[in-house]
């Protein structure tokens, strides 16, 4: 049998702090909320809406701080005293975080610092949005994969770079006259962004440059570009079947009786309205 003080009593503070944040309203209030105070803080860089509403966005900021506390202070009392539920989970950690760094005072050598907090409340939306999360995870799966790939385009990049350096740098110094300023063309070059150019350049003194520029374009941006495409999907597909064993995983004992409380507490809902009908 669990120990009795992890499971909620009826009526305990543990037991409501549970039932609000698993209510059905709670995941998109706290959506709501955080995309409003987005809102609020694009407002803020407007100077003519500052002058004649600021006390009334600081009003807005500071509610919805208060909000937020109360948000996080739910959340750890409904796993108390297994605080490893709430703590152990990073997404959890992420909103506890910025709910604590929120809390430096605007005013001061730290004004600035808590402006930009300000702004990384809404980075909130990402923990909140499921489809978000599993975005985010996949990114971060795929920092290591992508290594290789960006060791891979840095090898291509340098051995094109001092090719571009001998073959053109005399005829355009200022794409080509040195490793770093070839490096940067090259740079354009993939973006595909005023490529052309670039090469009609060196085609007026170099026919068949055009033999670089086209092979460039082509292992860089079809090729390699799509091997960081390939990465990210891959990493996305590995992403959703670790989301599916997570739901696979067995039910606790506190989950069977947080749910048998939230019936318990829909059937005396139910009584109490046949009863006054």
């Amino acid at each position: 049998m669990a120990d009795a003080t992890t499971a909620a009593r009826p009526g305990s503070l543990k037991a409501f702090a549970a039932r609000i944040v698993e209510a059905r309203w709670f995941e998109p209030f706290m959506i709501g909320l955080i995309l409003f105070n987005a809102v609020l803080i694009g407002l803020e860089t407007s100077h003519e809406f500052m002058a004649r509403y600021d006390g009334w966005i600081y009003l807005a900021n500071d509610i919805i701080l208060g909000v937020f506390i109360i948000e996080a202070t739910l959340k750890i009392i409904a796993v108390a005293p297994r605080w490893s539920l709430y703590f152990g989970n990073g997404w959890n950690l992420f909103d506890f975080s910025i709910v604590v760094l929120s809390l430096i005072p605007a005013t001061g050598e730290f004004a600035l610092v808590a402006r930009l907090i300000r702004v990384f409340r809404v980075l909130r939306l990402v923990s909140a949005v499921p489809q978000l999360r599993l975005v985010v995870a996949t990114l971060v799966r795929s920092i290591p994969s992508m290594g290789h790939v960006i060791l891979l385009m840095s090898l291509v990049f340098y051995i094109y770079a001092v090719c571009g350096f001998h073959f053109f740098a005399d005829d355009d110094p200022e794409h080509w006259g040195t490793l770093g300023a070839a490096l940067l063309t090259l740079f354009q070059l993939v973006t595909l962004e005023g490529w052309v150019e670039v090469m009609e350049t060196a085609m007026e003194a170099h026919p068949f440059a055009w033999v670089f520029f086209v092979s460039f374009v082509m292992l860089g941006t079809f090729v390699v570009l799509n091997l960081f495409i390939a990465v990210v999907i891959n990493n996305l597909e590995m992403s959703k079947v670790e989301q599916l064993h997570e739901l696979e995983k067995p039910v606790t004992h506190d989950e069977v009786l947080r749910e048998l409380e939230r019936s318990r507490n829909a059937l005396r809902d139910l009584q109490a309205k046949i009863a006054r009908l």
